[in-house]
C-alpha cells in the first residue's frame, strides 16, 4: 500500500437478511484518516517539560541526495541563549520516519533583536549550496531581521555558515516587519516574500541570494483586521500563474490558537493577487484552505514541497489531543481548476 495514502478503514457489511454482526472485520474505533493527510512517522514534534523539547513550528522542507531534511523554528529559551533553527530528516519518505538532528549554532549578532529563539526558516538550494533564511525577532515587535547562512551539507548542524542579516526593520524605520522569509525564482529572478502584521506582506527583488533590494511593494495585507493578522508567506508557480499562501490570525496560543492557511493567486510575481471571487489579496481577500480540524489546532507557517508532479503542504499545528503540543504534518496538495484543494 501507498505509505502516502495509508487510512485506515473499518467496513461493516451488514445483510437485510438478518447478519448483522457477523462480519469478521473488526472496528479499532480510531477514526480514518482524511484523505491526502499522510501518516507521520517518528520525530514530527513534542514537548515534555523537563525531559523532551523536539520543536517543529513553521517547518520547511527541502531535500539532498534521496534525505529530506526540515528545518523548523528553534527552542524557545531566552535572549541571552536563543534556539537556534532546528533541524531533522528522513531518509524514508516525506512523511518518514523523521529523526531529530538539534539545531544550528545562533549567531552573536542577532543579539541585537533580543528573540528567544530564531524564527520562520526557508531553505533555497542553488547548484548545490543551500541557502537557510530565518527571523530573528521578539514576539509582536518590528525590531526584526532576516539572517541567511550557507551550506553544501544540510543535515549538518555545524555545517552552516552565518552571513549576517539580508533585511532589517525597526521602530520609525519601516512600516514592515522583517521575519517569515521565502526566498524563490520568478521570471528570470530572485525574490523573497515575507512579512508578518503591521503593513502586510512584502515582495523584494533579491541582487544575488545574500543582497535584497531596497525596494518593497506590499502584495496581501488584512485592513480589516485590528492587528492585520497575515503573515508566513510562500510563493509558487504553477501553470502560468503564481500562488500566494499566507497564515490568517493568532498562532503560538496552544489550543486557543485560531491560526488558518489562506490563499490567493497573481498571472505575475508581483501580482495583483486575486482570490476566487476577484478580491485583492492587498484589500483584504483570500480563500482559506485550512483551518483548525478534529484535533489539528491551529495549523500554519506552510511550506509547499514540490517532488515531480506531486505538491506537499508542509505545517504545524497544535495538538488537541496532547494540551497544544506543536507537531509537523505533510498533505497531499491538489489543483482543481486553477485552485488548490486539499483532498
Amino acid at each position: 500500500m501507498n505509505l502516502f495514502k495509508k487510512i485506515t478503514i473499518s467496513i461493516c457489511v451488514v445483510l437485510i437478511a438478518g447478519c448483522a454482526g457477523e462480519s469478521e472485520e473488526e472496528n479499532t474505533g480510531e477514526p480514518a484518516a482524511e484523505a491526502g493527510m499522510l501518516t507521520m512517522e517518528g520525530d514530527t514534534g513534542d514537548y515534555v517539560p523537563g525531559e523532551t523539547d523536539d520543536p517543529a513550528h513553521d517547518p520547511a522542507m527541502t531535500e539532498k541526495d534521496g534525505t529530506y531534511y526540515v528545518f523548523s523554528t528553534g527552542i524557545e529559551r531566552d535572549p541571552a541563549d536563543p534556539g537556534g533553527i532546528f533541524v531533522r530528516e528522513s531518509s524514508g519518505t516525506v512523511a518518514g520516519p523523521w529523526e531529530s538532528i538539534g539545531e544550528i549554532p545562533t549567531p552573536e549578532w542577532v543579539e541585537e533583536y533580543q528573540p528567544n529563539h530564531l524564527w520562520a526558516p526557508q531553505v533555497h538550494e542553488d547548484e548545490g549550496t543551500y541557502y537557510l533564511y530565518y527571523a530573528a525577532s521578539s514576539f509582536g515587535s518590528n525590531n526584526s531581521a532576516i539572517g541567511a547562512a550557507v551550506s553544501e551539507t544540510p543535515g549538518d548542524p555545524e555545517s552552516w555558515e552565518d552571513q549576517g542579516p539580508v533585511i532589517t526593520s525597526g521602530y520609525g524605520e519601516t512600516d514592515y516587519n522583517a521575519i517569515d522569509p521565502h526566498v524563490f525564482e520568478a521570471e528570470g529572478d530572485l525574490w523573497m516574500v515575507f512579512g508578518s502584521h503591521f503593513s502586510g506582506i512584502q515582495l523584494t527583488r533579491m541582487e544575488d541570494p545574500l543582497t535584497a533590494s531596497e525596494e518593497t511593494s506590499m502584495i496581501a495585507s488584512r485592513p480589516e483586521d485590528e492587528h492585520n493578522a497575515i503573515e508566513a508567506p510562500t510563493i509558487i508557480e504553477r501553470d502560468g500563474y503564481y500562488y500566494l499562501f499566507t497564515s490568517w490570525d493568532q498562532c503560538c496560543s496552544g489550543t486557543d490558537s485560531t491560526y488558518k492557511i489562506a490563499y490567493g493567486r497573481a498571472e505575475s510575481v508581483e501580482g495583483p493577487y486575486e482570490d476566487e471571487d476577484g478580491t485583492l489579496l492587498s484589500e483584504g481577500g483570500g480563500n482559506i484552505l485550512l483551518e483548525s480540524e478534529g484535533a489539528q489546532i491551529g495549523p500554519g507557517g506552510q511550506d509547499i514541497y514540490r517532488e515531480e508532479e506531486q505538491d506537499y503542504l508542509v505545517h504545524h499545528y497544535y495538538d488537541g489531543d496532547a494540551d497544544g503540543v506543536i507537531r509537523m504534518q505533510v498533505r497531499e496538495l491538489s489543483w482543481e481548476d486553477g485552485w488548490p484543494v486539499l483532498e
